[in-house]
């Protein structure tokens, strides 16, 4: 489960940004003067814990398959994400787009819009996501192979990957439901309805797993179940009395004019998941043909650690959005650079210690995704996923803390309205720059060269964002004397 909906909460904090300013909440003006530490640290501990939360879901998650089932069904889980995720990303797209409609709306007082728009949105992410599902397992085992399923990884994943499929609608709902529910202000019920899928996918792993010995269709199941509890909640407080919003039969029907400002506005968080779903495609692919299913899984190990080492640069990035976003409203410019500044720092020096704790204990990470039965026996396959992923760490996250650079960067454009650069900057590092890197350095240097690359793109993403920032804070400094 997990990895999309991590992603999903940090780029649904970064619309939120934009919708606080559409919404008139009063309670909003210690944003405007209260201690800068202290806002950071109210808006970024509980952002911090949720993704911390999911992180460790993720891991534990991989954990599990790892020791119970084996390490190839890491590998497979690897190979369906960026299918599942692309189609998933549909309803946050949908979302995402609706809620910044929805939110104007109501503050508007224009309840007959927003639940015309909220109408729209069910319909179209019913629509569109069923259709892709459709052709999703029509076309099962093509998708398969171009994403990277080669060898025994094909039939891990296809297990999983049929399964799977059928919970995704229920995923893009939720997660499109969940983007209104903040842009209505109920920031709680949006926790909860992660945190309670993250909680059911860990017992249902055991239950399915350990318990029924389901092997990697168990895994399956426990997601499938787990999306299915996130869909429920979400239906039910859009069904209960907690919402503003309302659900009428005459406002299912599909307007023109609606349907298109909706994929406008969600087109652009499309483009940015569907370049991480791209990404993972490529890596795949080439990792496959440099080292076959052993190394596909040492990459799936480092991809489910990628969220825990960045959970505090993703909670800062959250918690500087609405102080940035209400300060740039009101015109406090020199209070805005000192929240960038602030914000930056507290992401870096955090996501050090983070980093470091990695690096000191990278075998022990590695062997935790691997059944002790595998180890045992010795295989060369395993011995060469232990050997491996600790090199493949070290490069992988080196330079991890730079990334709170275009990460605080983007956000703020986003918070002030401007979503071409914000956009731009959010596809610098894995787009732009990664995969030329990628596939020239792995031409020259192999294996190694795939890793550094992840180094060489982190900086210079990093670098490119330190430009941006010297003309942002340049810029507000300008306004504040002005």
């Amino acid at each position: 489960m997990t990895l999309q909906i991590g992603y999903y909460y940090w780029v649904n904090g970064l619309m939120s940004g934009q919708m606080l300013k559409d919404k008139k909440v009063v309670s909003s003006e210690y944003l405007g003067t209260a201690s800068i530490s202290k806002l950071l640290l109210q808006q970024s501990v509980p952002a911090s814990i949720g993704i911390l939360v999911m992180s460790i879901n993720v891991l534990v998650d991989t954990i599990f398959m790892g020791r119970w089932i084996g390490v190839y069904a890491t590998g497979a889980v690897q190979i369906v994400l960026p299918i599942s995720f692309l189609i998933a990303t549909v309803g946050m797209s949908i979302g995402v787009g609706g809620a910044s409609m929805i939110s104007r709306a109501l503050g508007a007082g224009l309840y007959h819009k927003a639940y015309h728009v909220f109408g729209n949105q069910i319909v179209l992410n019913m629509l569109i996501t069923i259709g892709l599902v459709t052709l999703g397992l029509i076309y099962t085992d093509k998708l398969l192979l171009l994403f990277g399923a080669h060898g025994i990884l094909l039939t891990y994943a296809k297990d999983y990957y049929q399964i799977i499929m059928l919970g995704v609608p229920m995923l893009a709902f939720s997660m499109m439901g969940n983007t209104v529910i903040r842009a209505e202000g109920k920031a709680s019920y949006a926790m909860f309805a992660m945190i309670i899928p993250t909680l059911m996918n860990l017992l249902m792993d055991y239950i399915c797993i350990q318990y029924y010995h389901l092997g990697i269709s168990g895994a399956a199941w426990a997601t499938f179940i787990s999306y299915m509890a996130s869909f429920l909640f979400v239906t039910y407080f859009f069904c209960s009395k907690k919402t503003q919003l309302s659900l009428y039969s005459k406002y299912f029907l599909l307007d023109k004019d609606i349907c298109l400002e909706i994929l406008a506005l969600g087109g652009i968080t499309f483009v940015r998941q569907a370049m991480l779903s791209l990404m993972y495609w490529f890596m795949n692919n080439l990792l496959y043909d440099l080292g076959k299913e052993a190394l596909v899984s040492v990459y799936a190990i480092i991809s489910r650690m990628t969220m825990f080492s960045l959970f505090a640069i993703f909670g800062v990035t959250q918690g500087f959005l609405p102080i940035a976003s209400y300060n740039y409203g009101k015109q406090d410019y020199n209070r805005l650079s000192q929240v960038i500044i602030r914000s930056l720092y507290s992401a870096v020096i955090v996501a050090i210690i983070v980093v470091i704790c990695i690096f000191c204990f990278s075998s022990q990470f590695t062997k935790l995704f691997i059944s002790s039965q595998e180890i045992a026996n010795n295989e060369s396959h395993i011995q060469y996923i232990i050997r491996n992923t600790p090199q493949a760490m070290f490069w992988y996250f080196l330079t991890a803390p730079l990334i709170s650079f275009p990460l605080i960067v983007s956000a703020y454009y986003q918070a002030i309205g401007k979503v071409i650069p914000a956009l731009c900057l959010t596809l610098l590092r894995q787009g732009v720059l990664l995969l030329p890197i990628v596939y020239c350095l792995s031409k020259y240097y192999g294996i190694l060269g795939v890793w550094i690359s992840f180094t060489i793109s982190d900086i210079l993403s990093a670098l490119v964002s330190f430009l941006y920032l010297k003309s942002i804070l340049r810029e507000l400094k300008t306004f504040s004397c002005n």
